[in-house]
């Protein structure tokens, strides 16, 4: 695995009783870049962050992350070592507040997310570092606010702050912009141009203006497999990755 690469993989495939799902999908992730999985509805790019990040056991194949093996490691070893998903569905607690739900995942990255025991006051030191992570989502002003009282887009906001929280080397976001508005879609693009600034994006995102935007590198997948691979320019002037699209409904 060459130094330039935090994530490989070789020969990844994933069959579901007899349905290959994912077939031969040779991935390299390069350090500290932006990188979109994209394709058709169908194409397998769920299945495969679900690979990556443990959530399935890959049927043949070899996942490589900082140069080692993680194939058969579990999804609690892997963020352990820096790889952290976001999930599609925004995952919060809806009744804590905006810097409570941010302190739980600084609470979980100390290793003390089940001390419920502890007073109010212990915690006072998290306060600092959980108000800087929600400045730097565009929160600040949303601190004592429920999370079921934000809107959508900042429930989003939230969710990569509390990803943050855990200090992930890499960040797997899936499909950051399902359900945006337009404005909030510019937030969030935002933001993520920000935090990729000193750690590696690897996202599952259907919205091709933002991975025009965003992405360093693309790979598209059809039917499992890999189409095409290499910067915007090159990939959205492919003649099987139009015919890919459009041939499936899709702009």
């Amino acid at each position: 695995m060459s130094e330039d690469y935090i994530l490989e993989t070789e020969g990844l495939t994933k069959e579901f009783k007899g349905f290959v799902a994912v077939r031969d999908v040779g991935l390299k992730v390069r350090r500290h870049t932006v990188h979109a999985l994209i394709g058709p509805n169908g194409a397998g790019k769920t299945t495969v962050f679900n690979l990556l990040t443990k959530f399935l056991t890959p049927t043949h194949g070899r996942i490589a992350y900082n140069g080692s093996d993680i194939t058969r490691a579990g999804p609690a070893a892997i963020a352990k070592r820096g790889m952290v998903r976001s999930f599609q569905i925004s995952a919060v607690f809806p009744h804590l507040t905006v810097r409570e739900n941010v302190r739980v995942a600084l609470q979980r990255a100390l290793k003390t997310s089940f001390h419920f025991w502890r007073s109010e006051r212990s915690l006072n030191s998290l306060h600092q570092r959980a108000e800087e992570l929600i400045d730097a989502v565009g929160l600040g002003d949303y601190l004592d606010l429920s999370a079921v009282e934000l809107s959508y887009g900042r429930k989003r906001a939230l969710e990569i702050a509390t990803t943050l929280a855990l200090e992930p080397e890499m960040l797997l976001l899936d499909e950051p912009m399902a359900g945006l508005g337009h404005e909030d879609i510019g937030r969030i693009s935002d933001l993520i141009r920000r935090v990729s600034r000193n750690r590696t994006v690897l996202m599952v995102e259907h919205n091709m203006n933002v991975v025009a935007e965003l992405s360093d590198h693309i790979t598209v997948l059809q039917r499992g497999e890999i189409l095409a691979e290499g910067p915007y320019e090159m990939v959205s002037k492919n003649p099987q990755v139009i015919e890919a699209y459009v041939g499936t409904g899709h702009a």
